[in-house]
């Protein structure tokens, strides 16, 4: 009977190894998905800052030519004053949405100034801002699918009775505001 008794205890050992260590290959896991989300949405955050740094820059370049065009310009001031005022990532993504449609709309504008358009420091800033647009689009999906790699995760089994027991959440995935998908409208008269 002893050995029989040995081996029982070893079996169970190897049982609880086995599943603690599943336990931790479970948890690693979810951590690295909860980082990898932040580190995304870190990287969305730097380029909104870049953006609003370049903004400024636009908006006194722009401020001269357009003088009769003050509601487009007061879009891109109440768009930028939104973003300093964001706290959350939810917040942080309304500004965003709201910047997008009112560079839109600054750019669409634009096109009645040919004193503008041929301006270099216009044509510099313009150009830094769509690459910035389009870098942050990326940022924008790599997040994205960093949340729902997450949001599947955690609803899965096993997964998800570690994560309810860490109190992970599902995250919000990044949206565009619906008003933010029309084109904008170009008027050449």
């Amino acid at each position: 009977m002893g050995a029989l008794m040995i081996g029982i205890v070893i079996a169970l050992g190897l049982i609880i190894i086995i599943l603690v260590g599943y336990f931790i290959s479970i948890y690693n896991s979810l951590v690295r998905l909860k980082n990898n989300i932040n580190k995304a949405w870190s990287n969305i955050d730097v380029l909104l800052k870049q953006r609003h740094d370049e903004l400024t820059k636009l908006l006194e370049t722009v401020k001269g030519y357009m003088k009769y065009e003050e509601k487009v310009l007061t879009k891109v001031t109440e768009a930028r004053t939104a973003f300093l005022n964001a706290g959350s990532v939810g917040e942080k993504a309304k500004a965003d949405n709201m910047m997008s449609s009112a560079l839109k709309s600054l750019f669409a504008v634009s096109e009645n100034y040919p004193d503008l358009k041929a301006n270099q420091s216009f044509i510099q800033f313009q150009s830094r801002i769509s690459e910035i647009e389009n870098q942050i689009a990326d940022r924008r999906e790599f997040y994205n699918d960093s949340v729902n790699t997450f949001n599947i995760r955690i609803e899965q089994i096993p997964h998800m009775f570690i994560a309810r027991m860490l109190g992970y959440r599902a995250r919000e995935l990044f949206k565009v505001a619906e008003a933010d998908r029309a084109d904008v409208e170009i008027k050449f008269d």
